[in-house]
């Protein structure tokens, strides 16, 4: 039975998935938020988005604001697409 994490948390079962699978309590909430906000689109298992080296920069900058990854302004494609993909 999944907790309830307060009003903070959209999806509070992605969210306790992903810390019993060790992610942070942030990004879990940031992933978990994500999946459960329509006008966002967190990336899907099974490879169905495309690899972040396909993406301009300008949707590699949108994605990263939507995760709140700081110092994204400052970032350069390679920078954007490492943050990415460790957060």
């Amino acid at each position: 039975m999944t907790k309830d994490h307060g009003s903070s948390i959209k999806d509070d079962e992605t969210y306790e998935a992903l810390c019993e699978d060790g992610a942070s309590k942030q990004k879990a909430a940031r992933i978990a938020n994500a999946q459960a906000n329509d006008s966002q689109s967190p990336s899907e298992k099974d490879g169905a988005a495309s690899p972040y080296a396909d993406w301009t920069t300008d949707k590699l900058y949108e994605r990263a604001r939507e995760l709140e990854i700081d110092g994204r302004s400052q970032m350069d494609k390679a920078e954007l697409i490492e943050a990415l993909r460790y957060t």
